[in-house]
């Protein structure tokens, strides 16, 4: 059944499709409840399927996240183009660093009337400082300023450093930029839970990139060992196959087999491994959005051990729900997981006052009330327009 033809159309546009579904699907029944007709594109993986039944019309777009070939890139703008010429959406909202200047091109081209911009950090490109990167970098923000001057947008950042970038990099007024830090945690998921009895477990949980610090989380857990203090190291992810920053599995597997970590892959049952941890360690090296790990560990009421990276910052306030050391410092990590380790009272203050960070600033129903202010910044909205719009989504 088709939607109503009278019925504005409110696009979202994402680069994945767990993330969407996890974090963005009660955003998305809000603003059907507002009476538009919701329809989202996304790349093709799994979960398509339970996003359409839930009535969001699917239109599957080719988005490569970790590709920077040109034709690539090319296929994803000429498939947005596309997909707004013939949906003639009243609204979009991109999610992400390719969606927003692939997106963000194609609107202005098209002429969509309203554009939001999420972005969750700046990406590899802007944190890096290899050939190609270096290369790209001027080229991406031309490109990225130019997809941003839509005249009736908002542009939503994690961090205070994104917004920087986007003031006097991208040349945008402040008054078009929105801090929001986080995509939101489910706090009835992620509850306060005791520590764990027995020997202490540091938990590291991300995409297994260089740039993530996982390398140094290593390094940091045979330091601690060879003090002959007793504690395990967990790393949970798999690796982003082809990110130029991808761990390769073989290292992975080698440290594993060598007792350095023990390598538990890709997991879902995120709130159970933290409850079974005491510290969970994130040692950055780039420009996070806000890392959604070190929020989850808050709501939990874990200490975090995180690097003075940018997002990192917007989590962890130093020496109340976690500590801070300086991006690369191996003897600063390793230092500031020993003074957790061996201190259970401190680890239970810090994971307290992550707790009330996360009730008041990081719940999922605190970012949907912010996304919700931003769309009614710019629309009239909620909308009196409440027809009976059809119970099952399409994919197209």
């Amino acid at each position: 059944m088709k939607s109503i033809e009278n019925v504005p159309r409110f696009l979202f546009v994402s680069n994945q499709v767990d993330d969407f579904l996890r974090y963005r699907m009660e955003l998305a029944r809000k603003v059907r409840e507002a009476g538009y007709d919701v329809h989202v594109a996304l790349p093709r993986e799994s979960g398509l399927d339970e996003i359409s039944s839930q009535g969001i019309v699917v239109h599957i777009i080719h988005l490569q996240r970790v590709s920077t070939g040109l034709v690539d890139q090319m296929r994803c703008w000429v498939n947005l183009l596309q997909l707004y010429r013939r949906l003639r959406p009243a609204v979009v909202h991109h999610m992400c660093i390719q969606p927003v200047l692939y997106g963000g091109i194609a609107a202005r081209v098209v002429g969509v009337p309203v554009v939001i911009s999420t972005l969750y950090g700046l990406g590899y490109l802007f944190c890096t400082y290899t050939m190609k990167a270096c290369v790209l970098r001027p080229i991406v923000t031309i490109a990225l300023r130019f997809a941003l001057q839509h005249k009736n947008h908002r542009i939503i950042v994690q961090n205070s450093a994104d917004r920087d970038f986007l003031l006097f990099r991208c040349n945008l007024p402040s008054d078009r930029i929105v801090l929001i830090e986080g995509s939101g945690v489910d706090l009835s998921l992620f509850m306060p839970e005791p520590e764990p009895e027995g020997v202490p477990v540091v938990l590291m949980a991300s995409r297994l990139l260089l740039t993530k610090g996982v390398q140094d989380f290593v390094v940091a857990a045979r330091t601690i060992r060879a003090q002959g203090i007793r504690a395990r190291f967990v790393l949970v992810g798999e690796p982003d196959h082809g990110h130029p920053s991808a761990v390769p599995v073989d290292s992975l597997k080698r440290w594993h087999d060598a007792g350095d970590v023990e390598w538990l892959g890709f997991r879902l049952d995120m709130p159970a491994l933290i409850a079974q941890s005491h510290i969970v360690c994130l040692p950055s090296r780039y420009s996070e959005g806000v890392p959604r790990i070190l929020q989850e560990a808050a709501a939990v009421g874990r200490p975090v051990v995180a690097t003075e990276s940018p997002g990192c910052f917007e989590v962890v306030h130093h020496n109340k729900n976690g500590l801070l050391v300086p991006i690369g410092d191996g003897e600063a990590l390793a230092g500031a997981l020993v003074q957790l380790i061996n201190n259970p009272l401190l680890r239970a203050a810090m994971g307290a006052h992550g707790r009330t960070i996360a009730v008041t600033a990081f719940s999922l129903e605190h970012v949907i009330d912010k996304n919700l202010a931003v769309y009614r910044s710019l629309l009239n909205w909620p909308s009196p327009l409440r027809p009976h719009l059809s119970e099952r989504g399409e994919m197209n």
